[in-house]
Parts: structure tokens; C-alpha cells; sequence
């Protein structure tokens, strides 16, 4: 065989394996964190405000619990799922959020999957948010945002972040937001 051919056989093998081996699936990760931008945070004139709080969910241990519980707080809301790469893009981010505002914010990492693949997920990349349950059908004082949809409500309901892509939850921009939510 000749060299050019040779090169040409093994770039189309590198990108096969893009398709077809779990490099793939983390180099499509590594390029979702690397396109991330800092989520937009809406105006406060544009600011949409939640009035009821009356939404049921389930916790890690499949309890349900109300929402009405984070009335008066911020909250971070993202929803995702275990095998959706755009939502395990973000959630190193999230883990980062919740790691310094832990106890200071309301974090509510919402999943429609059962819990066991949940589970070995979250056991397997080491994360230690708490996962949330939506139970289907439930009702919701937000629109239920394709994962890796995310939104961050003032103390007052005020929607102050909507974001329906993958977001870098990792920057000055969102800490000095969260800051300042926390300081009103």
C-alpha cells in the first residue's frame, strides 16, 4: 500500500471511532463543555415570576416532597438525563455549583428516568448533588425544559435564568449572579 493511503485509512479510522467506541461519547462531551457559553440572565424588566409552588417531586430515596419548600430561596432547576450527552456535558459544572452553594441554594437536578440508572451514573462519574424525580403528569409552576434546560429563580419566584442549552455554569458570571440573588 502506499503512504497517502495508508494516512487516509487511518484518519477515516479516527473518525469512525468517534461513531462507534466510547471515545466518542467523551470526546462529543468534551466538546459540548468546550462550546458552553455563560448562560443569558434576563433582564429584570423581561422576568417571568412563579406564583404557585405546588409541584410534587421525589427525592434520591423516591420520597415525594412539595416544591413549596424553596419558597423564599434561590434555586437552581436543571433537567437532565443519565444517557443524554449534552446533559453530562454540564453536570461536572452543576456538581462545581452545588459544591460552593450547597445549604445556600435550592438545587433541584430533575431526571424522568428510574432510579437504578440513575444511580450507577451518578456512583460512576462521582457526582454528589441530589438528584430529583419528576413524577409524570405532575403539574409544574415552570415549563418542563428538555434536558440540558436549566432555570435560577430569585428568593421572590422571579425566573432570572432560562437557559434550554448547555450552559458553563463555571464562571464569574454565574457566581457573581448567584452572589447577588443570595445578597437580596
Amino acid at each position: 500500500m502506499k503512504r497517502q493511503t495508508v494516512y487516509t485509512l487511518l484518519i477515516i479510522a479516527f473518525v469512525l471511532s468517534f461513531f462507534v467506541t466510547p471515545l466518542g461519547d467523551y470526546s462529543k462531551i468534551l466538546l459540548n463543555r468546550w462550546l458552553a457559553t455563560a448562560p443569558t440572565i434576563i433582564s429584570k424588566e423581561n422576568r417571568g415570576k412563579i406564583t404557585d409552588y405546588d409541584w410534587k417531586l421525589k427525592d434520591e430515596k423516591w420520597n415525594q416532597f412539595s416544591f413549596e419548600k424553596s419558597k423564599g430561596k434561590v434555586v437552581f432547576i436543571s433537567f437532565w438525563t443519565s444517557w443524554h450527552l449534552p446533559s453530562q456535558a454540564q453536570l461536572k459544572d452543576i456538581q462545581y455549583l452545588y459544591d460552593k452553594y450547597k445549604g445556600r441554594v435550592d438545587f433541584y437536578i430533575i431526571t424522568n428516568e428510574e432510579r437504578a440508572p440513575v444511580e450507577l451514573f451518578m456512583e460512576k462519574e462521582g457526582y454528589t448533588f441530589p438528584v430529583t424525580y419528576q413524577i409524570i403528569g405532575e403539574r409544574s409552576p415552570l415549563g418542563i425544559l428538555k434536558p440540558p434546560g436549566s432555570y435560577i429563580l430569585d428568593k421572590n419566584g422571579y425566573v432570572v435564568v432560562h437557559q434550554n442549552a448547555v450552559a458553563d455554569w463555571d464562571n464569574s458570571k454565574v457566581d457573581r449572579l448567584i452572589q447577588s440573588l443570595l445578597e437580596e
